[in-house]
């Protein structure tokens, strides 16, 4: 999945720089932390959630694209249509069944590769486009900001899950 911003571009956007540097925060901490994860750590499923340490970081990975074009459909001004909490959950049903035997070193990279293009996908935005709302229909049509999409999506995904993994694996 591509980007519409480019992440060649840089803003003069403080805040949107901002947020770049609290997302890469959060892919780094959770790299860190699966980095050192044993491999039966890896294997464990995480508590009322069933899926598995080394999935669930995949996952994460996984979402930055998805996370980071909804966002971006709020910053031009047009409503998220279409998602609600139970696609989520049947993506991450499907995502969990087909990535059960993912490698470490597979969901490292791409979290990698995903969370950079993301961070410069975010410091592309403009304050313009972080202020802009639109209805999102995972949210009851309320009519939310690009920036808040980014918070509570993109930026807090990691450390949502790293939460729940360090839960799950008792370090």
């Amino acid at each position: 999945m591509s980007f519409k911003s480019s992440p060649t571009v840089e803003t003069l956007s403080l805040r949107a720089n901002a947020l770049a540097v609290r997302l890469e925060e959060g892919a780094r901490a959770l790299a860190a932390l699966a980095s050192a994860l044993t491999d039966a750590e890896w294997q464990t499923r995480i508590p009322k959630d069933g899926r598995k340490v080394g999935v669930v970081v995949h996952h994460v990975a996984t979402m930055y694209p998805l996370e980071i074009q909804l966002a971006e459909t709020l910053g031009e001004g047009d409503p998220v249509v279409g998602v609600t909490w139970d696609v989520v959950n049947e993506m991450n049903a499907a995502h969990a069944k087909e990535f059960d035997a993912v490698t470490k070193e597979a969901a490292l990279d791409l979290l990698r590769k995903n969370s950079s293009a993301a961070a410069a996908a975010i410091r592309a935005l403009s304050d313009e486009q972080l202020d802009r709302a639109a209805v999102v229909s995972l949210n009851a049509d309320a009519p939310l900001t690009c920036q808040f999409m980014l918070e509570d999506h993109a930026v807090r995904h990691s450390y949502h899950h790293l939460a729940k993994i360090l839960g799950a694996s008792k370090r």
